[in-house]
């Protein structure tokens, strides 16, 4: 039986972002407490919204990002990295078979899809794409299953920490829109996972907030970013 697992049960080794770890300093040194996080979803299923809702928004906070937003932007574009990634490996190793296949076709171009934005936006000061190893988390359906549920409810919780974090309005209004489907891969993967087991879609009323540190120690302990 499948449970909710935390990202820290995926813990491996100890390989750490050096980015996140560049842009937690500059927090600190900042007085930013909570500085800047990040991911998931996809464009096209948002509600009333279209696929260049994303990118609209972004483009308009062009130019005038605070040191802050950009920091932020830099943590969503790792972390859209990351899940982008990891669907892509997924795609090729793990065997995928039909609603399942059809989920991470879906996820991979929406991660990517945002990854292609906050790169447009963040234009000269993006940080590079990592290596990344997704050793056995990639090696079969069901540990695909049980990973993607664990980025993804990571990635919700990590977006809506720091959202009031984020100065501009554009780019809280694109938070919003790549929160809400990171919000909808989780529970269609909590769905494929089964109805009547543990994770439920939607298991609790209220969503946990996760903070930039929290997120960061549980990064670093996959050993998925070499």
């Amino acid at each position: 039986m499948f449970h909710r697992a935390k990202l820290a049960e995926l813990d491996r080794d100890d390989a750490i972002l050096e980015t996140a770890a560049d842009a937690a300093d500059a927090a600190r040194s900042s007085g930013t407490t909570r500085a800047a996080f990040l991911t998931r979803g996809g464009l096209m299923v948002g509600a009333g919204l279209g696929l260049g809702s994303l990118p609209i928004a972004l483009a308009g906070a062009q130019g005038g990002l605070s040191s802050g937003d950009v920091r932020i932007l830099n943590y969503a574009l790792t972390l859209e990295y990351l899940e982008a990634a990891f669907y892509a490996d997924a795609l090729k190793r793990a065997g995928l078979r039909g609603n399942v296949l059809a989920f991470a076709r879906t996820a991979h171009g929406d991660e990517q899809a945002h990854v292609d934005a906050l790169k447009r936006t963040l234009g000269g000061k993006a940080v590079k794409r990592p290596r990344f190893d997704f050793m056995d988390a990639t090696g079969s359906q069901d540990a695909f299953l049980r990973t993607a549920m664990t980025l993804e409810d990571t990635g919700v919780s990590a977006y809506q920490g720091q959202a009031p974090n984020i100065a501009s309005r554009d780019v809280l209004a694109a938070a919003g829109a790549i929160l809400a489907v990171e919000a909808r891969h989780a529970a269609w993967v909590a769905d494929l996972i089964g109805r009547g087991s543990d994770p439920s879609p939607a298991p609790d009323a209220f969503s946990p907030a996760l903070d930039m540190n929290a997120v960061l120690a549980a990064v670093r302990r996959t050993g998925f970013i070499q």
